[in-house]
């Protein structure tokens, strides 16, 4: 259907609004009707219901499986910024978060590192390498550099169970403070989406954190990747005073480990860009 006959745009948008509707009353996995049913159902030719659901298909809503029909996808993890007044705070986001080992070792900090981590190229990280899994599935790859004197005996399970600062804390002494986290979008390299489960060059959503502790001192520099079609970033900004509600401590804050900061340590949270949040 050509887009310049009067009133196609406006059809593709109710019938993208109708379908979308149909997702919003269903459950994840659930069935929707097939394009021809949904063509006989809103009145509409089949283009025009293809091209809405494909522009679902592709936002990450819809999910088409070949000899079976259509699906509504798995529910996405939302990320909410909140102005806060020292600082954007970061609710957390909900699910079942697990983790998988890829890769744990020594090394030199390397000059990049090194830079972040305020410390000598020569000087000694810990890096780990990590998949992130919410209620079994795999959403994010994690990749963290840790100074290595601040954590002598740092465990395999203690990344792989538990909340990581919280073994930061209690085991090693460590009590983060605060962090800068930036946000940008990005794709997935061939390696990444076998990791994912998606195909590559998949959006992405690419998280770099820099956290310090009580001193100032950098502790940690990450960088994670996160599944695009199953993550959005809402920004909510407070405009004037309200009464304090206390945080909800549970859920996981993307590109930050369950329970970081659950203890009302501020996050400064930017975004790369044009526009570009702050407290």
């Amino acid at each position: 259907m050509d887009a310049d006959v009067p009133g196609t745009v406006l059809k593709r948008e109710r019938t993208r609004d109708a379908v979308l509707e149909l997702i919003e009353s269903r459950s994840p996995g659930d069935a929707i009707p097939s394009e021809r049913a949904l063509c006989a159902l809103l009145g509409v030719s089949r283009p025009t219901v293809r091209a809405a659901v494909d522009e679902l298909v592709a936002a990450g809503l819809l999910v088409r499986e070949h000899g079976r029909g259509m699906f509504v996808a798995p529910a996405k993890i939302t990320q909410e910024l909140v102005a806060g007044d020292r600082a954007l705070s970061v609710p957390q986001a909900a699910g079942a978060w697990s983790s998988r080992l890829l890769e744990f070792t020594t090394l030199q900090a390397g000059a990049r590192v090194g830079r972040k981590l305020r410390m000598s190229p020569a000087a000694e990280i810990v890096y780990v390498a990590r998949l992130r899994l919410v209620d079994g599935a795999p959403m994010a790859i994690e990749h963290l550099h840790i100074r290595a004197e601040l954590v002598p005996g740092l465990s395999a399970q203690e990344l792989e169970s538990g909340d990581l600062y919280e073994h930061l804390r209690a085991t090693h002494g460590v009590h983060v403070h605060e962090a800068v986290q930036a946000i940008e979008p990005t794709v997935v390299s061939r390696a990444e989406a076998r990791l994912l489960d998606v195909p590559e060059l998949s959006p992405a959503l690419l998280f770099e954190r820099l956290t310090s502790d009580t001193t100032g001192r950098p502790v940690e520099y990450v960088h994670s990747l996160y599944r695009g079609d199953r993550y959005r970033i809402v920004s909510r900004l407070a405009l004037g005073p309200a009464a304090e509600v206390a945080p909800d401590r549970e859920g996981h804050h993307p590109g930050i480990p369950p329970g970081d900061f659950a203890h009302g340590d501020a996050i400064a949270s930017s975004t790369r860009g044009d526009i570009q949040a702050g407290g």
